[in-house]
């Protein structure tokens, strides 16, 4: 099944045939493949220019899981590799020592060295391999020689949920999201209120302070996750054409993991990682708009 939107500035593909996969409009214009959630799982990764992903790449944030994870990411083709963390990623949430006042809740056996984890993200192999690991920062990039100088903001941050990491009172939502500067592309672990964000329970879970920030700032594309089982995309075309702040936003909840009702086929056979309903989303944007 194939399934794609289309604008102006934006071509999003959100099924198709692995084998066969759409190619770009025009030279002119960059792949951003998006997955989020991933949670140590691998599966296919169709290539592009920039793989992006919204968080959650582990269970809890053990030294071994980010080994998969990172191994994984490392091996993928895409010239640069942009990731943020999310609530299981334990270990990376080094605010107000999170992790060394909680760690006992999940890391029975102790403390995992996070020096270690944080190298294996930060290091001189990540970078050999282009793999860029952000929190609450900006990094601007090019994939092509002397072509369009795009930037990324990534924060791993998501209202709280369970006493998990890089999680914030709702009350305070709006330090959180004000901190967001302009980018053209941004990465939050947790959806904005009313946009991928409902449950299986029916309830929209979102936040609201960042979805008011990002009606401000309008960036080309938004990635995030956290919701399971509202994987999905839609192209947003803002109500006042902005030419500073822009007129539209790929909005992608990339969130791998099967759940809710993508998580089972038509047929009834449970869906596979990363695939089907759940693939990671193709955003194509053009370079200069």
């Amino acid at each position: 099944m194939s399934m794609t939107m289309l604008s102006e500035t934006a071509v999003v593909h959100m099924q198709y045939d692995l084998d066969n996969v759409p190619s770009l409009p025009d030279p002119d214009w960059t792949r951003f493949v998006c997955i989020s959630d991933t949670h140590c799982q691998r599966f296919p990764i169709p290539d592009g220019d920039v793989l992006l992903h919204g968080g959650d790449l582990t269970h809890t944030g053990t030294l071994k899981q980010f080994e998969t994870t990172v191994d994984w990411l490392k091996g993928l083709p895409h010239p640069v590799k942009i990731v943020v963390g999310g609530n299981h990623d334990l270990t990376l949430d080094n605010n107000n020592n999170w992790y060394d006042t909680n760690f006992q809740h999940w890391h029975l056996q102790g403390k995992e060295d996070v020096q270690a984890i944080r190298e294996l993200l930060l290091g001189n192999e990540a970078k050999e391999r282009n793999l860029i690991y952000l929190q609450d920062e900006l990094f601007e990039f090019r994939t092509k020689d002397s072509g369009r100088l795009w930037s990324v903001y990534g924060s791993p941050w998501s209202p709280y949920f369970g006493g998990w990491a890089f999680n914030y009172p709702r009350a305070q939502a709006q330090r959180y999201a004000s901190a967001i500067p302009k980018a053209d592309i941004l990465l939050t672990h947790g959806p904005p209120f009313g946009i991928f964000d409902r449950v299986n329970t029916g309830e929209l879970v979102g936040c609201e302070a960042l979805l008011s920030r990002v009606a401000q700032l309008r960036p080309r594309l938004h990635l995030f996750g956290h919701i399971h089982e509202d994987h999905g995309a839609v192209v947003c075309k803002w109500s006042s054409n902005d030419q500073v702040h822009g007129s539209e936003t790929v909005f992608v909840n990339g969130a791998n993991w099967p759940a809710g009702n993508k998580a089972y086929l038509p047929s009834g056979e449970r869906t596979q990682f990363g695939m089907g309903p759940c693939s990671p989303v193709i955003v194509d944007l053009k370079d200069s708009i």
